[in-house]
């Protein structure tokens, strides 16, 4: 069954003599996983402690674990368009072991008393044809309202844009109501989802 939704939709354009970064044939995956460093950038969210957004590693594993198992039920639905999911070890080596090279994702991290913690996360997944991408956000609750859920979807828009993708769309549940808001400012188009009845 699935819950009624929107297909939120951008065209990020593409700049005047700009190409798609492929990798070559011969270069291995593990070269794929290298990290890029220059994406990691901190501010200071309307309300709270500094933040950084920077590129989720695998050895987050823990962290994104403790993550994704203290989001409550609501957010949980919302991110996983109602499904429910098992947060194995493989779940989460596939969130944090990435192929940097067709997708990239970015955690917003803070120190909760002497550690750091995860408190969002926003991904992308480039599709075959090279051009789209299907994105997806989550933050926990505590954290929600204070802008950061904003600056990181701008900030997985301007990768996206130059790495090449010229459209990102993503699936948005009609419940999620602070999300549809959040697209809609940043000028995505909103349309039924083509699975609905």
């Amino acid at each position: 069954l699935r819950h009624q939704g929107s297909v939120a939709e951008y065209h990020l354009g593409r700049a005047r003599g700009r190409r798609r970064a492929e990798l070559p044939q011969h270069v291995s995956r593990r070269r794929a996983l290298l990290i890029p460093e220059e994406y990691d950038e901190s501010f200071q969210p309307v309300i709270g402690a500094p933040v950084t957004i920077r590129p989720l590693r695998p050895d987050d594993s823990a962290i994104e674990r403790d993550f994704v198992t203290g989001l409550s039920d609501e957010s949980r639905y919302n991110r996983l368009l109602g499904g429910a999911i098992k947060v194995s070890d493989e779940y989460i080596r596939r969130l944090t072991e990435l192929d940097w090279s067709r997708e990239a994702a970015f955690a917003a991290v803070t120190m909760i008393g002497d550690r750091e913690s995860i408190i969002g996360v926003a991904r992308y997944v480039v599709e075959e044809d090279g051009e789209d991408c299907e994105f997806a956000l989550v933050l926990a609750d505590a954290w929600q309202g204070r802008g950061i859920g904003r600056h990181m979807l701008e900030k997985l828009m301007s990768v996206a844009a130059q790495r090449g993708v010229r459209r990102m769309h993503g699936d948005i549940l009609s419940s999620n109501t602070p999300m549809l808001g959040l697209v809609r400012k940043l000028g995505f188009r909103l349309k039924r989802h083509p699975q609905d009845a």
